[in-house]
């Protein structure tokens, strides 16, 4: 026979964390997000119910102040890091469903609210060769490094939050140069929704390189 139940929550730690990100990036990659959960061991519900306590947390009250340390833990890294003029604190943590990136928050020095939160290459982890729009593959890269492969590169306003937009222009492997908004969730490359155009004309045609 079973334990009776105490009426205490289940456990919401790295594995729960991971059904978060995933939840969102289901929007754009069902596939994908289908293969990690069945490489994590659980199904849809879990990961709808999952978001379902992570924003509950999130809007409780007194819930946590320091929301991504109460489920993941202590970080496995924190720095000192300038943005421009601007000191802040970095903090990442390894999440094991992607083991070459990390999760990393920004906040005021000694802590407070996050000014941003999403997946980064953890360090000494080889990237990806970016060269061309058709090494633009979903799960292949991070804001950061799109932004460096295709410079200069635009930041636009996301669709929802945690997701990300980039506007660049890259070449195809013929060296044509096109005009293309790579779309983000949680700081990693899901799609491009709109390109490939030539530069200077507005994207509008869906993307040939999905």
């Amino acid at each position: 026979m079973g334990r009776p139940s105490t009426g205490s929550p289940a456990p919401f730690g790295a594995l729960e964390f991971q059904l978060v990100l995933l939840r969102r990036m289901a929007d754009f990659q069902p596939g994908r997000v289908a293969a990690a959960l069945r490489e994590l061991g659980v199904d849809r519900a879990a990961m709808r119910e999952a978001n379902k306590r992570w924003q509950a947390m999130l809007h409780a009250p007194r819930g946590p102040s320091a929301p991504y340390r109460a489920v993941l833990g202590p970080p496995e890294r924190t720095e000192q890091r300038r943005l421009g003029d601007l000191l802040c604190q970095a903090r990442s943590w390894a999440l094991p469903l992607w083991t070459d990136l990390r999760f990393e928050v920004l906040s005021a020095p000694g802590g407070g609210p996050a000014w941003n939160a999403w997946l980064v290459r953890a360090p000494g982890a080889p990237g990806p060769r970016l060269r061309t729009v058709e090494d633009l593959v979903p799960w292949s890269c991070t804001v950061d490094e799109a932004a460096r492969a295709f410079h200069p590169a635009q930041p636009r306003e996301g669709s929802a939050p945690h997701r990300q937009r980039l506007a660049c222009t890259a070449p195809d492997r013929a060296g044509t140069p096109h005009a293309v908004v790579a779309e983000f969730t949680w700081g990693l490359l899901q799609r491009l929704p709109v390109g490939p155009q030539p530069p200077g004309d507005a994207p509008t045609a869906p993307s040939d390189f999905r």
